[in-house]
């Protein structure tokens, strides 16, 4: 991943920014503390995620990467920036040394659980305790406090110096307590002796120090907390996935058209769109692409980059980018995706975006971003971790105080001091949020859902009203042929052949219309003689040897079309007359078409409790034809409102205590998705829109709006939950352990499954449809 580092300049104002990889996190209370560091800088303000172990930093310019990353490595940590890509790279930059990482858990952890295991059966079950199995213990349980346990304690002696406590503290003193009791008890104790036997409580109970043990608490513990710990790794891993797997979409090299005249291979026959013949195909990697170069895709092959069709038709399955299962077909002067696989014909592209400006890397910069983000719920944990782990160390203090004082019995003292310490890690609450936004912003870029941060998240569960932009939103933005009526004896087929061919001849865009929805339902037009156009009335010419006209050519028309006229203009639509000699014979109904998934889209953002709102320019007979078609009250249609009066409208409704949702795609719709409480932007539409939009809908289907407010409330609830439960766990495992009710070793299994638990709840979002 490469480190972004950008310039924003407002006035005299100018900051940078920077993304750090942070080393040496074990917990939240980590992650803050490299956080608060980091902003007592001046000039400094850093979010640290413990859960992608990286913190993204603004600064301004007198203060420089290096003081940065010194200031990290004071506070006990690493701090490096991200290596810039490879070329080509097979893989993410951070694979490898992740999966070494993990090898390296996994091997701590399958050692320290097969040398524990006895150790914990000894201790558990008397009927197994033969003389001198105590001993035994000690042998097997030494290497697992102290090789086995070495990250905790190496991270608490690292802290310790710098006069700061966090989870690692908690489990190192825990366990070497317990360790160091047993070796007294052993050594200096009656535990040692030939023939003793202990029996195994899940709760405090007076008994004689000088022949306990708690070998199998610190063997134990350090166990089940190596699985936590290697389970979170994983899971954490699994999490990130989706980030990688858009990362990696894209094509390694490209087949660039070159010309021995020179140049990228821009250069036409002149015919309109053909490349130029005996272009020589040449094999380069996708890096060295330029804006401007021609490139072949063939059949099966991924789209090198962003560009435009110039030759050849076929059909491009999008699904890895958007979701969308069906194929879309394309043709000279359509726009193409890089990643996209061209599933039919060969293709020759013009690229238009490369390298970090395609629509892959910005997709996976929102995502990344987002993922980097905090929700404000996440916000409060971090303070909570903060002053968690000091607050436990004299939580443990006074347990041991008061049992000691009130019991006399300074075994169940101990006891119950070392269950607090091990019990109250705060790895779930560090856990909480950042897991579920990874997967949560991963599953929804699988489904061509962008969420540009987690504060997006906290907008979604308020809104309660939702703006419709009409065309290209609910509507397809491109005119077309809705329906044809005939005159009494009069043959469809035939009045789509000599309507469409002479409509063919036009480049108005209801001709259009007209001509390629008659090209799809009869095939090849005739060829027009005479084309003759009359200014603001329509066209004329021969067809076939008939004087064919279309438009408002007629003068007198018969009762059924004239009511098929009215009817169609009623409804919205543009009704166009059509005949030959000197007769209309039927009337074209044109129109921007509605999107044929709008209806169920309304229906379902209807199903979230949100009042769906449509909002365009065009005169209200339009947008009312459009309200009904699609299922929204005539109450809530603006029509013919101007650009700049989008804003006014979203505002009005906000001022009217309603919580407002922004739907569009156009540069006229980027001041609204601004200006709303929640703006989504059709990724079919321009960058303006885009870039004002808190949430990118990659296709153009009205449908994902529901789905990317589901996810984005599904995602939060999650994280709620999350919370809920490993604030709520702390809070009821404390007292429980303060008052002796719990074993030491049975808090380390509860404590390593509450971190457990948080993760795999969050994963269960990758089953998101």
């Amino acid at each position: 991943m490469t480190s972004t580092t950008a310039q924003t300049t407002a006035g005299t104002d100018t900051t940078a920014e920077v993304e750090l990889l942070i080393g040496g996190m074990t917990c939240a209370s980590c992650a803050a503390r490299v956080e608060k560091k980091l902003n007592r800088m001046d000039g400094v303000s850093a979010t640290v995620n413990f859960a992608t172990e990286k913190a993204k930093v603004v600064h301004a310019p007198s203060v420089q990467v290096a003081d940065l990353i010194a200031t990290v490595e004071r506070t006990g940590y690493t701090a490096e920036e991200p290596p810039p890509p490879e070329p080509a790279p097979e893989t993410a930059p951070e694979t490898p040394e992740r999966d070494t990482e993990l090898d390296a858990l996994r091997h701590r952890l399958l050692v320290s659980a097969l040398l524990a295991a006895p150790v914990v059966l000894l201790a558990m079950i008397p009927a197994l305790q033969f003389d001198d199995w105590q001993w035994l213990s000690l042998t097997l349980a030494a290497p697992v406090v102290v090789w086995g346990g070495w990250p905790f304690h190496r991270a608490a002696w690292t802290n310790l110096r710098h006069g700061a406590a966090t989870m690692d503290t908690l489990v190192s003193v825990g366990t070497l307590a317990a360790f160091g009791w047993s070796l007294w008890a052993l050594f200096l104790g009656d535990a040692g002796m030939p023939g003793m036997h202990d029996e195994f409580r899940l709760t405090v109970s007076r008994m004689d120090g000088a022949s306990t043990v708690y070998l199998e608490v610190a063997a134990g513990v350090v166990a089940l907390i190596l699985l936590g710990r290697y389970l979170e790794a994983r899971s954490k891993r699994r999490a990130g996935a989706a980030l990688r797997a858009l990362m990696e979409l894209g094509a390694k090299d490209v087949t660039v058209l070159r010309y021995e005249e020179g140049g990228h291979g821009a250069l036409s026959d002149g015919t309109g769109g053909g490349v130029r013949p005996g272009g020589r195909e040449v094999r380069i990697p996708v890096s060295s692409l330029a804006v401007g170069d021609r490139f072949v895709v063939r059949p099966g092959e991924k789209i090198a980059t962003d560009g435009t069709v110039v030759e050849g038709r076929s059909a491009v399955d999008a699904s890895m980018l958007t979701g969308e299962s069906v194929p879309v077909d394309v043709g000279p002067g359509d726009r193409v995706t890089g990643a996209t696989v061209n599933a039919g014909g060969r293709l020759v592209v013009e690229a238009t975006r490369v390298g970090s400006d395609t629509q892959l890397a910005r997709m996976a910069r929102l995502v990344e971003d987002a993922q980097n983000g905090k929700a404000e719920v996440q916000r409060l944990a971090d303070r909570v971790s903060a002053v968690f782990v000091p607050v436990v160390i004299l939580i443990a203090l006074g347990t041991f105080g008061v049992w000691l004082g009130v019991t006399g019995d300074t075994v169940a003292a101990f006891t119950a001091a070392v269950a607090v310490l091990i019990i109250a890690c705060p790895c779930a609450l560090g856990l909480a949020t950042p897991t579920a936004l990874m997967v949560g912003t991963g599953r929804g870029a699988q489904l061509g859902i962008l969420i540009k941060g987690p504060e997006v998240l906290e907008s979604t569960r308020r809104v309660d009203t939702v703006v419709l932009d009409k065309t290209g939103t609910v509507t397809t933005g491109r005119m077309g042929l809705q329906a044809v009526y005939v005159a009494e004896g009069e043959d469809e087929k035939e009045l789509l052949r000599l309507a469409g061919a002479l409509e063919h001849a036009s480049e108005h865009p209801v001709a259009r219309a007209i001509a390629a929805g008659a090209e799809r339902q009869v095939g090849a037009l005739p060829a027009v003689e005479h084309f003759e156009n009359v200014p603001g009335r329509g066209v004329r010419g021969r067809v076939d040897g008939r004087e064919v006209a279309v438009g408002r050519l007629y003068d007198e028309l018969p009762q059924e079309l004239a009511r098929a006229a009215r009817e169609a203009e009623r409804e919205g639509r543009t009704a166009v007359v059509a005949g030959w000699d000197g007769r209309a014979r039927g009337v074209l109904a044109v129109a921007d078409a509605v999107k044929e998934t709008s209806a169920e889209a309304v229906r379902e953002l209807r199903a979230l409790g949100l009042t769906p709102v449509l909002l365009t320019g065009d005169n209200r007979t339009v947008a009312e034809a459009v309200a009904r078609h699609v299922g929204i009250d005539s109450a809530h249609v603006f029509a013919e409102v101007l650009p700049e009066e989008k804003v006014d409208i979203v505002r009005r409704l906000q001022r009217e205590g309603r919580t407002v949702a922004m739907v569009g795609d156009g540069v006229n719709d980027a001041a609204a998705l601004a200006a709303a409480d929640l703006g989504l932007a059709m990724g079919t539409g321009t960058d303006a829109a885009i870039e004002a939009g808190d949430l990118t809908l990659v296709r153009g289907d009205l449908r994902v709006a529901a789905d990317a407010i589901r996810l984005s409330r599904r995602t939060l609830a999650t994280i709620k939950g999350n919370l809920v439960w490993a604030f709520g766990y702390n809070v009821a495992a404390l007292p429980l352990a303060a008052a002796g009710l719990l074993n030491p070793m049975i808090a380390g299994a509860a404590m390593a499954f509450s971190s457990v638990f948080v993760v795999t709840n969050s994963l269960r979002l990758r089953a998101f449809r």
